[in-house]
């Protein structure tokens, strides 16, 4: 079913936040257990850090994906989605779409990554209209600017 966005939600998780107080429990269990922290427990603070509303949060969650990106290769695909998903929140559209694309060539039909793929679309074609517009823009106040110059110099 698709929401008044034209989104079937199956990945609104990219756009649901975690609290503090709840990414304050990850931390938690995590730390429990370092120095020899589990694959899942590492995974799971990962995961709750890109869902969190700080850019610095995000970015950590972001690194230590990767980290279990390389070194956990049967954890490959799901980093892949949530790399994706890290990148799309802290609105790092390019790197967003590079790993979707990835997972989306392994697991084509992949209906979650394929619905992310389309709201990372969605904001680089957004990103880009607004860019246009603001271009658009500075190119008037530029061509303004020379008329009234060249204007004033011709009388």
């Amino acid at each position: 079913m698709a929401n008044s966005d034209g989104y079937i939600q199956y990945a609104a998780e990219a756009e649901e936040v975690l609290t503090d107080e709840e990414i304050l429990v990850l931390q938690r269990h995590f730390e429990r257990e370092h120095p020899n922290v589990r694959v899942q427990t590492r995974f799971n603070y990962a995961w709750g850090l890109t869902k969190g509303n700080k850019k610095q949060q995000q970015k950590h969650g972001i690194e230590m994906m990767h980290e279990i990106y390389d070194k956990y290769p049967e954890r490959r695909r799901e980093c892949m989605y949530y790399l994706a998903m890290g990148y799309y929140r802290t609105g790092e559209y390019n790197n967003a779409r590079v790993h979707i694309e990835r997972l989306l060539a392994l697991e084509p039909s992949n209906t979650q990554a394929r619905d992310l793929r389309k709201r990372i679309e969605d904001k680089l074609t957004r990103e880009g209209l607004i860019g246009l517009a603001m271009t658009g823009g500075v190119v008037a106040i530029v061509g303004i600017a020379a008329a009234a110059i060249f204007g004033r110099k011709s009388k």
